[in-house]
């Protein structure tokens, strides 16, 4: 089983960057995919990528393609969602959950990620 500690979060103008990171502990991280999900002021929380065991297979959501990159480092435990062009819109506390898949593969589907994180907020000013 593996626990979660995001970071990376904060305040950025619109057009800006910022990268965040999920470290995990455990020694299965290389058997989890890996998602991140977001959930902005008064919505529900929502897909945003996700990553399958290996690093080679991504998703993201339509709202965030193109622009944001999930990546992922198995020796350092640890996955990244890079955020580029940030909008006002991606305002939102950022999550990263882990999804158990030896067989590989990746979910959109929260109810399937059974370890979260806490949490980090990301604000974008316009």
């Amino acid at each position: 089983q593996v626990q979660l500690v995001e970071s990376g979060g904060g305040s950025v103008q619109a057009g800006g960057s910022l990268r965040l990171s999920c470290a995990a502990s455990g020694r299965t991280f290389s058997s989890y995919a890996m998602g991140w999900f977001r959930q902005g002021p008064g919505k529900e929380r929502e897909f945003v990528a996700t990553i399958d065991r290996s690093g080679g297979s991504t998703d993201y959501a339509d709202s965030v393609k193109g622009r944001f990159t999930i990546s992922r480092d198995n020796a350092k435990n640890t996955v990244y969602l890079q955020m580029d062009s940030l909008k006002p819109e991606d305002t939102a506390v950022y999550f990263c959950a882990a999804d158990y898949r030896p067989g590989g593969g990746w979910s959109r589907v929260q109810y399937e990620y059974d370890r979260w994180g806490q949490g980090t907020q990301v604000t974008v000013s316009s």
